[in-house]
């Protein structure tokens, strides 16, 4: 049975399902090309996502892993930041008469671990909230779901100043984070002035959506092997999410900027994917802007670059495998036309022979010791990019050094790049010798039109030394620009405050600028169809740059944002 949702008066009201199948875990959740659907024939198990891609879902009963097309899995993504404005001109921007531009009129949506909604970050001196809305898609009973959605539950403001005011307030909007990530992100794009503190968020006139994402089902974990005990998110919960933001924003008539603090080193680092195609919608849209976090991968050693000239006929690298990693995946792409095989030695010296390039074959292969196994999936031609794609997953791996030898098939220049997983998916203790700093940058802040962020420090002028590094790996210039992200001081659990470093951070920072600007162009009435590639391209030109630095490139992109010198671009 699907879920039954009744309407009254333009709000759910009833929840009697004996499956959710968004919710289920004896459902695997596929991303589908709505091109692919019949949607009459398929409805009970299809979850719409936007006008491009659809959730399908389907019984685990019997999966295979060695099923399925790469690109239709669901990608796995992790928090971008660890739990200063006059570095971007905002101070100036928000304190002289000609602008004094403070987000009024704007939405921010964070879409990340949830909110304090009781912090005072977030309270008017009216005791009233600043969030618009919020929608928790892990409160499954007792609440009503969002119209046009199928799960989760939805607090209006109305229910969340109803809250603050009385004695009990999570008794009415039992909504929280017990992460913290997101009341960071939201607070520095948007959190109340607070001199006591030293704090004050960029836009503290704009007002909040928030969208607490669920944790991804432990079969999507399964599939890529990462530890149950991981915070991670599937990317149709973010992309729901976006939906959710994009619907409120439309039905306020409001502009909204969208802040994704997450990341993640599936995908092949080339802007591609569904979440990116969405991001990219959205920043192509008048009144509407998104922006993401290039990811904190910088010093991982989690990026392998390769090459082999005319006359290689093959490459080896090798991997380091801590006794503390069970399970995890690895990805090595190619560019086209250039094909390869592989094969693979472990570290007790047994081999396993070149697997080559096929359509839909998947290898399986057990060592000596009978748990530890491998999956391997070498893709001649990976759907969406048309490149090879050999996809690796290792269970109960040998702990010691891994050697990898890529053979090509054709006498053609050919390179390649392998990535393992980012965050905490694995340890640091598993890592790539001779690893490249270079095209660390996590997905979807490899979307070509939406604002890429890096983080620096704003003490010292440098950049953040986590930081994950561009280009794409079809050489398309990421991130975009930097913003403060090292040391900044954000609203934190339990009404306190502290401090945050990330690219998550400096997401966010920009998230609230991209709010000065539409209050400027909407609010203001200067540009009222104003979009996000035109903000992002503001941005760009009115970015500080150093005499001493070479611009674009690919650890500051095109330089520090300045908004204070954007608005007197605009003069």
């Amino acid at each position: 049975m699907i879920l039954i949702v009744g309407f009254k008066g333009g709000k759910s009201v009833v929840r009697k399902s004996v499956v959710n199948k968004v919710l289920s875990e004896d459902y695997l959740d596929l991303v589908i090309d709505n091109s692919g659907i019949n949607f009459e024939k398929d409805r009970e198990n299809i979850t719409p996502i936007n006008n491009m891609h659809s959730m399908v879902h389907v019984p685990i009963e019997g999966l295979d892993r060695c099923i399925y097309q790469y690109n239709i899995y669901q990608f796995l993504y992790s928090l971008q930041s660890r739990i200063s404005l006059e570095e971007s001109g905002v101070f100036r921007v928000r304190n002289t008469l000609e602008y004094g531009f403070q987000g009024q009129g704007i939405l921010i949506a964070v879409i990340d671990t949830g909110i304090e909604y009781q912090h005072q970050a977030f309270i008017n001196p009216d005791n009233t909230s600043r969030i618009v809305s919020i929608w928790d898609q892990t409160i499954n009973e007792g609440g009503e779901i969002p119209v046009g959605f199928t799960y989760g539950t939805e607090y209006t403001q109305e229910m969340i100043n109803e809250a603050l005011s009385s004695d009990n307030p999570l008794a009415i909007v039992p909504s929280t984070d017990e992460n913290g990530h997101g009341t960071m992100i939201a607070g520095i794009a948007a959190g109340n002035d607070n001199p006591f503190e030293e704090f004050s968020g960029v836009a503290p006139k704009a007002e909040l959506i928030i969208v607490k994402l669920k944790q991804a089902k432990r079969v999507n974990k399964n599939v890529f092997l990462v530890p149950e005990d991981r915070i991670c998110y599937q990317d149709t919960d973010i992309m729901l999410g976006i939906k959710y933001a994009e619907t409120v924003a439309q039905n306020l008539r409001r502009p909204l900027a969208i802040c994704i603090a997450l990341g993640t080193n599936q995908t092949g680092h080339d802007g591609h994917g569904a979440l990116a195609a969405y991001l990219r919608s959205i920043t192509q849209q008048s009144r509407m802007c998104a922006v993401i976090a290039v990811g904190n991968e910088g010093r991982k050693r989690r990026h392998y670059f390769g090459s082999m000239e005319d006359t290689q006929a093959s490459a080896e690298f090798e991997m380091v495998v801590s006794r503390n990693d069970r399970g995890f995946s690895m990805e090595l792409w190619t560019s086209s036309p250039s094909q390869v095989s592989i094969d693979i030695t472990s570290p007790t010296g047994e081999h396993m022979p070149d697997v080559f390039p096929g359509i839909a074959e998947c290898i399986i292969h057990s060592f000596s010791n009978p748990d530890s196994v491998i999956y391997i999936n070498n893709i001649i031609s990976e759907s969406e990019s048309g490149d090879q794609l050999i996809l690796i997953r290792f269970m109960n791996p040998a702990e010691g050094t891994w050697t990898f030898k890529v053979n090509k098939l054709e006498q053609i220049y050919a390179q390649f790049n392998v990535w393992l997983p980012d965050g905490d998916f694995i340890s640091d203790e598993t890592y790539f010798v001779n690893a490249s700093r270079d095209v660390t940058l996590t997905s979807p802040g490899d979307a070509e039109e939406p604002i890429t962020m890096t983080a620096y420090d704003p003490e010292t002028g440098e950049i953040g030394d986590f930081v994950s590094f561009g280009y794409t790996r079809s050489n398309f210039v990421k991130p975009d620009l930097a913003a403060p992200g090292v040391n900044i001081t954000c609203p934190t659990l339990n009404n306190s405050y502290g401090s945050a470093s990330g690219t998550g951070a400096a997401a966010a920072h920009t998230a609230g600028i991209v709010a000065l600007v539409l209050e400027w162009g909407v609010f203001q009435g200067n540009q009222s169809l104003i979009r996000g590639v035109d903000i992002k391209s503001l941005l760009i030109r009115s970015a500080e740059r150093r005499m001493d630095i070479s611009y674009p490139n690919n650890i500051w992109g095109y330089g520090k944002v300045d908004v204070y010198s954007l608005f007197q671009l605009l003069r």
